[in-house]
């Protein structure tokens, strides 16, 4: 397999995630900064997220009709753009701004990167292709935590973007250089009342569900919009039923291996989204420690996510993709509950130890379910899957961010408290394991067959 296709597609997705995990790790300085609370900075996570879910459908369309080595290049450049304007952003409402702007700029790099890979790679190779395309960008998260915490702590958090700007243009040089050519597909359409209807159900559920409980709104305008995202919903559907190429062709939920991996992995996100939030405020907030400190704790569940990464065919090869996402859904969750009962006094340790464990099940659950997900799917079909799939992903992470949050500020209300206590991320983080476990549930229903010409797994 030609490792070069992963590894240069891998540079938007190592920037991405490493620009995530920065600005978490760094969030209660750039608070302090431009004048608000940590807690009320979930609204420029989501709204980044929120822009992915709302661009990413028209990703794939534009790879199909314009290119996707072109698409792929031009995404990462106004991703380039949106961390300028995150760098000199001097409030709450700018920040959010020049993060959806940023949003815009990822809804293009990972899906199109995604369809790329699924194009060029043969499907017998396509478990050890997601691995490559990954294992660099777990470098982003790995790295992200401790250097957002370096720059938060000693330098000023305007670095945390502008670090992007060398990255990406490496990265414009490299998919130049090295990406092959795919075929642009004829006869490709744009749905542009779908795409309209999909980006207010997704704005409008997950911002409605982000800013019901922020003090500083009344909850009627949380309701409003989360009210507003359903109706949306509802016209889609009614819009979808009756174009002959919606923008999301929701019909692919029901099909019986891709809507399995689809419905899962929406649960599952729920708990990767919320983690990176709370942990660093948990560690800042709650014990005092220093960003550069909470950085270099919270990266530890990267290092194994990077070591499971090397045993995921030989598993899914010995296990099948049934076996091994039951048990990787349910320990993955079952260890991020744990998480909020970690106190000072205990062994530092032990928490490394959850992250460490947490990580590995976690990434063998991504990457089998990546894997599974497409396994059924010709290349016609891969488009819209891609689509799917990482709406999808964004807007569980973006909920997992809107649920975290939400619990955090009810129990700061209902104790009358201007900042989370200890106690309330044990509730957080105790909603978010069961949340997680429960997509292991899903898998209930695989033959244990499935995806075996992905994984090379017979059953005896």
């Amino acid at each position: 397999m030609n490792r070069i296709i992963p590894i240069v597609l891998s540079v938007a997705l190592f920037m991405e995630n490493m620009d995530s995990t920065i600005l978490s790790t760094a969030l209660p300085t750039i608070a302090a900064d431009i004048g608000t609370n940590p807690i009320a900075l979930k609204l420029a996570l989501t709204s980044y997220y929120v822009a992915l879910a709302i661009f990413i459908p028209i990703s794939g369309r534009l790879a199909d009709r314009i290119g996707p080595r072109k698409v792929f290049r031009a995404a990462l450049g106004v991703f380039m753009l949106g961390s300028v304007a995150c760098a000199f952003a001097g409030s709450l409402e700018g920040f959010v701004a020049a993060r959806f702007l940023q949003g815009m700029g990822g809804a293009m790099m990972t899906p199109v990167g995604r369809l790329l890979l699924v194009r060029s790679v043969p499907k017998a190779e396509l478990v050890t292709a997601m691995a490559w395309f990954t294992i660099p960008a777990l470098i982003g998260p790995l790295v992200g935590p401790p250097i957002g915490g370096a720059i938060a702590t000693w330098a000023h958090w305007q670095w945390i973007f502008l670090i992007n700007l060398p990255i990406g243009a490496i990265g414009i040089v490299l998919a130049t250089l090295y990406l092959p050519k795919v075929e642009r597909m004829e006869n490709i359409t744009f749905d542009w009342t779908g795409f309209v209807l999909s980006g207010l159900a997704c704005a409008g559920i997950v911002f409605g569900s982000s800013v019901i409980s922020l003090p500083v709104l009344p909850p009627a305008v949380g309701i409003a919009l989360m009210a507003g995202g359903v109706l949306a919903v509802l016209a889609y559907l009614r819009h979808a039923r009756r174009v002959e190429a919606p923008l999301l062709r929701l019909s692919m939920i029901r099909a019986p291996v891709f809507g399995v991996a689809l419905r899962a992995g929406f649960l599952f996100r729920i708990g990767t989204g919320a983690v990176p939030f709370l942990m660093p405020l948990l560690l800042q907030l709650g014990f005092n420690f220093s960003p550069f400190v909470s950085g270099l704790i919270t990266c530890m569940g990267i290092g194994g996510a990077i070591g499971m990464k090397f045993l995921a065919r030989p598993i899914l090869r010995a296990l099948g993709f049934r076996q091994t996402l039951i048990l990787a859904a349910l320990l993955g969750g079952l260890l991020i509950a744990p998480l909020g009962f970690y106190r000072p006094e205990l062994s530092v340790a032990l928490l490394v130890a959850m992250l460490l464990g947490g990580g590995f099940f976690r990434s063998l659950f991504f990457t089998g379910v990546n894997a599974l997900a497409f396994s059924d799917l010709d290349e016609k079909r891969s488009g819209d899957g891609t689509a799917l799939m990482s709406v999808s992903q964004q807007l569980s992470i973006a909920l997992a961010v809107a649920i975290a949050g939400a619990v955090l500020e009810v129990c700061m209300t209902l104790a009358g408290r201007d900042v989370p206590a200890v106690g309330d991320f044990t509730v957080a983080f105790l909603l978010i394991g069961v949340i997680t476990a429960s997509a292991s549930a899903q898998f209930l229903r695989l033959e244990p067959e499935a995806g075996a010409e992905v994984s090379g797994h017979r059953a005896g």
